[in-house]
């Protein structure tokens, strides 16, 4: 429609344009004035008040959402004179509105897309809530490819059909969205198929959507394709044959024409995973310190392991969430850079689809249960603070590793791979990867020995998978809380109130 002109006041919002009408409400492009935010508002009109009711049954099940991908009700009115409530304005363009420019995706971006809208297509399902028809004018994604969707949940109980009738309609619109020619097309288009029914003999769930589109995103991923050269140095990985690049991406279409065949997807299985250790009690006394004197230290209680992909990624789907009320800076330290707006590490969106995929990088294993890499100190001080906890100082972590150990030295360093008790690389109290998988940032500053009057800097401290003879002894002094590395990571210690 062509949007109206309009300025005036509603509560708190000026009314800016007419966006959207139908026989019940108007939609709204607003300012909440308070806080100089853009919003949309939805008004019932005036001379349909015998929909208040349900107008406002509609509003408590939309403000009931708690998703990060689904937009936010900000507040709801309901006076004698007026009946609106005000939402989110979500930021970039809808699929519809790229399918009408005649833009594509590219088959890994297009899987990521449609796994993000199952994930919350499975929210709704798990809850029962009633939606609206979804289709691609529901799906935005900003300038920096973040996806998020419309909030389309209305009163009632949800209809058996919605899941069906969704992927059905998502199946059709979203073809004009894939960049032919490119890796991975045919697969996606085999997956929109299955989501428009054909060639299957039921019809296809959101669960086995997301997975079928894990599996693509894990098969065309490079997991280095978005670090820089220097990150992918760290890694050592040497560039694939070509014949063995042609296997894989054979296996992948094989993969796929062989449950096209079967006629009927399969529910893939995740394997079951083990309940992470506690932090463990370090009690209060004396304890050595690095450089070699002996300090007395309060009870605390030190994370035993360092924290994993999964354990960081709840940490960024909270900030995702808070970031709906402009407070994804919660948790960040007083002093962090201004230009530092993000707390996701380097090559995020690839390490996190192998992990879930249970995946290899360089012959390790990558699972959620795999120490997060690619962090900074910022990112590191940011998820502490969030967990209620704080980094160890150096001595702290020092303390920890002595308690009930006689030759730090002695233990024997692990892998960078998912975190388990059975590994090698622990203390008799429970702390494991002290000596090798990841370097870990400490709290503060601290003077190198070995130039004691010198500026001090900040110490990484612990054994590296990446550097052979380095163990729990290992210490570093760097000046750089920015810096990010493929086997630096950091773990939470907890004080004893």
């Amino acid at each position: 429609m062509n949007p109206a002109s309009e300025d005036r006041l509603l509560g708190e919002y000026r009314l800016k344009e007419l966006v959207a009408e139908n026989d019940v409400s108007r939609t709204w492009l607003a300012e909440q004035i308070s806080v100089s935010r853009r919003v949309l508002v939805d008004e019932l009109r005036a001379d349909r008040p015998e929909c208040r009711e349900a107008f406002l049954a509609d509003i408590r099940a939309k403000a009931g959402v708690d998703h990060p991908l689904v937009g936010s009700v900000y507040e709801a009115v309901d006076a004698a004179d007026v009946c609106f409530f005000a939402h989110e304005l979500l930021p970039g363009e809808t699929l519809a509105e790229q399918v009408q420019a005649g833009k594509t995706l590219l088959p890994a971006r297009l899987a990521h897309v449609l796994r993000r809208i199952a994930e919350a297509q499975l929210q709704h399902e798990s809850l029962g809530q009633a939606t609206s028809a979804m289709d691609v004018d529901a799906v935005h994604i900003d300038s920096h490819g973040v996806i998020r969707l419309k909030n389309l949940v209305i009163a009632g109980a949800r209809d058996p059909v919605q899941s069906q009738g969704d992927a059905v309609r998502l199946g059709n619109s979203m073809v004009a969205l894939i960049a032919a020619g490119k890796p991975g097309a045919t697969r996606i288009q085999t997956v929109l198929s299955w989501m428009r029914g054909e060639g299957i003999d039921e019809p296809i769930s959101w669960s086995q959507v997301r997975d079928f589109c894990m599996q693509v995103e894990h098969q065309l991923a490079d997991p280095l394709s978005s670090l820089s050269p220097t990150q992918i140095d760290m890694f050592g990985r040497k560039k694939a044959p070509i014949g063995m690049i042609a296997g894989i991406t054979a296996a992948g279409l094989l993969g796929i024409f062989i449950l096209a065949f079967k006629m009927r997807p399969p529910t893939p299985t995740a394997p079951p995973r083990a309940e992470l250790p506690a932090p463990v009690d370090i009690p209060a006394g004396k304890y050595p310190t690095p450089d070699g004197v002996e300090e007395s230290f309060p009870a605390f209680r030190l994370a035993s392991h360092e924290t994993t992909i999964d354990e960081y990624d709840a940490f960024l789907q909270t900030l995702a969430v808070l970031a709906k009320s402009n407070g994804e800076h919660t948790f960040d330290h007083p002093k962090q850079p201004e230009k530092k707006i993000s707390h996701e590490p380097d090559g995020w969106p690839a390490l996190l689809a192998l992990a879930k995929a249970n995946g290899v990088i360089d012959g390790k294993p990558v699972t959620l249960d795999s120490p997060v890499v690619g962090i900074d100190w910022w990112d590191a001080a940011a998820y502490a603070e969030w967990k209620k906890g704080r980094l160890p100082t150096q001595e702290e972590w020092f303390a920890a590793l002595n308690y009930q150990v006689k030759a730090p030295a002695a233990i024997v360093p692990g892998i960078w791979a998912p975190v388990a008790t059975t590994s090698t690389d622990r203390t008799p109290a429970g702390l494991l990867g002290m000596a090798g998988s990841l370097a870990e940032w400490t709290a503060e500053l601290e003077s190198n020995p070995a130039n004691p009057l010198g500026e001090r800097h900040w110490v990484i401290i612990g054994g590296s998978y990446l550097k052979p003879g380095s163990n729990a002894l290992t210490r570093e002094w760097i000046d750089d809380r920015q810096l990010r590395r493929q086997d630096l990571g950091f773990r939470v210690l907890f004080e004893v109130k």
